[in-house]
Order: structure tokens, then C-alpha cells, then sequence
């Protein structure tokens, strides 16, 4: 079962975490997933097995957290992951798949002091922007606009309800719009067969960013899980990679 912690804005966050050395390893997951996903329980069985302090949690609207998802939007879900970072003292280790490549880049922007290192899967950076508005036909903006929300179609199952709240919320929280400085080890991870998130966007996250450290890693033939033997093993090594750099 998992813990719960309150946050300042009254949202019941459901969360796992495992005591042990620093930096902390976060997790933070994508748009609609949850912290019982197959990268998120891998990490933790591998923070637990190298004796490391891992946090995995769920958005308000997510998994077992308080909330309904078509209620949430961006700055919401970087202010619950603000409050779960809360949860571990010292630096921490930001490893964020898809959305959670956004917010972890959110929270480096905000709390550089508290991020020793950066691991980014499929990151997603500013797609409410890129990619549900610039994507939407004048047909589906006009509903937005009008009607407060959108289903898409997804790939994962039911359609994805967007919201104009989503949609606007998200402008206030763009990161490849103002200078990005990641004065840490970054590491981006791509698949070449993302459907979700094209390998543009992480060019163009690794050209905006700013950085002492940065490398992006493409793996032919990934798709945007990014979850076989060979992908999860991948981003186990970028953390270690990471951490090793940072402790230098």
C-alpha cells in the first residue's frame, strides 16, 4: 500500500518510497500513467538492490492519488512533484518519462540547487503546446474553446481528454521558450520509433538546453514505452553514469 502525503494546495499524493544512500533517485512518470508502471518498479528494485534512497509517486488525478485527471493540468502536477521531492533530504537524481521530462525539467529550472543529475526518457517538453495545439485542426480548437474539452484518440487504451485549462495552464509552464541551464549531468533518452514523441523534439531539447554535460542517446527501433530488457537497462546505466559524474 502505498504512503500519502498532503500538499500545499490540499491534493492527497500517493507515493513509495525506499530508504538509502544519497542522491535520491525520483521518478516522475508521463501524461496519464501511474508509479506502478514497468520503468518505475524496475528502478525501485534497482535503487533497493544497490542500497540507494528511491521515490516513486503519483500526480494528483493519476493512480492512486486524490483527483480526477481531466481536473489536472501541468503546473498542478509540477507542484505535486514539488511536494514529493520534499519527502527526501540532500540532492536528488530526476529521471522523468514523457511528461515527466517536462516537469523534471521544471524542477531543475526552479530548484537547481536540489538536482544532482538528470535522466530524461522520451522526454516532452512543452507538448501541450507543440503537439495537442499546434497539432489540433481549427475544428478541435473551436470545441476546446467552446466546449472545454477534446477527446483524442490513444494508443494506450481510452481516448485522451484534453482540456482547455490543460491547454492554457500548460503556456505558463513552456521551457523551450527562455534560456534552460542544466548545470548538472544530463542524459536524454530517444527512441527511433516514438509514435508519441518524435526524436525532433529531443534534438531540439538538447540544442536549447544549456550544460556542462549533456548527452543524447538514441536507440533504434524503441517505441515510446521504452520499457524491454534492453531500454531499462539503458536507463539504469545513464544513472549510474550520471551520479558517478555528479559525486566527482
Amino acid at each position: 500500500m502505498p504512503d500519502y502525503l498532503i500538499t500545499p494546495a490540499g491534493r492527497k499524493i500517493a507515493y513509495h518510497l525506499t530508504d538509502g544512500m544519497g542522491p535520491a533517485v525520483v521518478f516522475l512518470g508521463g501524461f496519464k500513467s501511474d508509479m506502478g508502471g514497468t520503468k518505475a518498479v524496475f528502478l525501485e528494485d534497482w535503487a533497493r538492490r544497490q542500497g540507494r534512497a528511491f521515490l516513486r509517486f503519483d500526480y494528483s488525478g493519476h493512480g492512486d492519488s486524490s483527483g480526477a485527471f481531466t481536473d489536472g493540468a501541468i503546473g498542478d502536477w509540477y507542484h505535486d512533484a514539488q511536494a514529493a521531492i520534499g519527502l527526501v533530504a540532500g540532492p536528488v537524481v530526476l529521471v522523468g518519462s514523457s511528461m515527466g521530462g517536462w516537469i523534471s525539467l521544471l524542477l531543475a529550472r526552479s530548484q537547481p540547487d536540489r538536482v544532482a543529475g538528470l535522466v530524461t526518457i522520451a522526454a516532452a517538453p512543452d507538448f501541450t503546446e507543440d503537439s495537442m495545439w499546434a497539432g489540433a485542426t481549427e475544428a478541435q480548437r473551436a470545441a476546446l474553446m467552446t466546449d472545454g474539452q477534446i477527446a483524442l484518440p490513444s494508443e494506450y487504451g481510452d481516448p485522451y481528454i484534453i482540456t482547455r485549462r490543460l491547454i492554457e495552464d500548460g503556456r505558463d509552464y513552456l521551457v523551450l521558450r527562455a534560456p534552460l541551464q542544466l548545470p548538472f549531468p544530463v542524459r536524454f533518452l530517444q527512441g527511433t520509433a516514438d509514435k508519441d514523441v518524435d526524436m525532433a523534439v529531443a534534438q531540439r531539447l538538447l540544442d536549447h538546453a544549456q550544460g556542462p554535460d549533456m548527452r543524447l542517446t538514441l536507440v533504434d527501433g524503441a517505441d515510446h514505452r521504452f520499457s524491454d530488457d534492453a531500454c531499462l537497462a539503458l536507463i539504469a546505466d545513464s544513472i549510474t553514469d550520471v551520479i558517478a559524474r555528479a559525486e566527482r
